[in-house]
């Protein structure tokens, strides 16, 4: 925990903020690191003053990631009992699943190709959109705007179409330079990828963020403890990009932090209350 505070330090870096986004500031690309982008009086509006977790630590956080060992898990109470929840790439959470997933959404990854695919870029389809972010609450959306620069223009679109039907979620942003510490740090601990997984970011900053982390839906095997074959996804069997990320190696890391107990892992079914 002290060595991500000291190379990372998600408390003020995490999300980027007028605090540490200047306007007029040159930000550079996390992936693309040899563009920049100028923080213009526009941008700069769209950045909460400060990061919007720094009420932290959160005592119990869950992590909830889309691994199809959730199915059948009733991990959903235990979840919603949590102080903070993260969630990645909005994920179904409302009908029947939810007994295993939850419904509780504090913070949710936003990743910018969802919107491209279902979405039309929300040039069309922002009533659809909003429909079905409805069930996040008053989530934080979190888009990587300053990963690629393909990703900013979506990603703005998102935070204005929420502006503009004065919905209850909010857009932020990951800081580029956090997220380029971040890789850094773990490359460092031999997890080599293009890039990391929104879940491994995400479980990373919790670990700053929280007392207690707990890990659901991790799990990036295709056949589950008792040998039962499982989808990649509770809600799908889509498999990633071969290459993008570097899944067995991230997973060996939250494995050593459940051994060391900086974490915990939850593998199969929640005990139910």
């Amino acid at each position: 925990r002290s060595e991500l505070a000291s190379c990372c330090d998600a408390v003020h870096n995490f999300i980027a903020s007028q605090n540490n986004s200047p306007l007029g500031s040159n930000m550079s690309y996390e992936v693309d690191s040899k563009k920049t982008i100028l923080i213009t009086e526009e941008i700069f509006k769209m950045l909460p003053v400060s990061s919007p977790l720094s009420v932290y630590p959160f005592k119990t956080c869950a992590v909830v990631g889309n691994g199809g060992i959730l199915k059948n898990s009733s991990c959903g109470a235990e979840i919603d009992r949590s102080d903070f929840v993260f969630r990645c790439n909005l994920p179904p959470t409302v009908g029947s699943i939810s007994k295993d997933v939850g419904n509780k959404t504090n913070l949710v990854t936003v990743n910018p190709s969802i919107i491209a695919q279902k979405y039309n870029k929300l040039n069309e389809k922002k009533a659809e959109f909003l429909e079905n972010i409805a069930v996040y609450g008053d989530a934080l959306l979190l888009l990587p705007a300053f990963s690629f620069r393909s990703n900013t223009a979506t990603s703005f679109k998102v935070y204005h179409t929420l502006q503009e039907f004065k919905a209850t979620q909010r857009a932020i942003f990951f800081h580029p330079t956090y997220l380029k510490s971040l890789a850094q740090f773990w490359r460092t601990k031999g997890v080599k990828a293009y890039r990391l997984s929104s879940g491994f970011m995400i479980t990373s900053a919790a670990l700053e963020l929280c007392e207690n982390v707990k890990l659901y839906g991790f799990w990036p095997f295709s056949k589950s403890m008792e040998k039962m074959p499982i989808s990649h996804h509770y809600y799908d069997n889509q498999l990633p990009k071969p290459g993008f990320h570097a899944m067995p190696k991230e997973y060996n890391q939250i494995l050593q932090l459940h051994g060391k107990g900086i974490l915990k892992l939850q593998f199969g079914k929640c005990e139910s209350d």
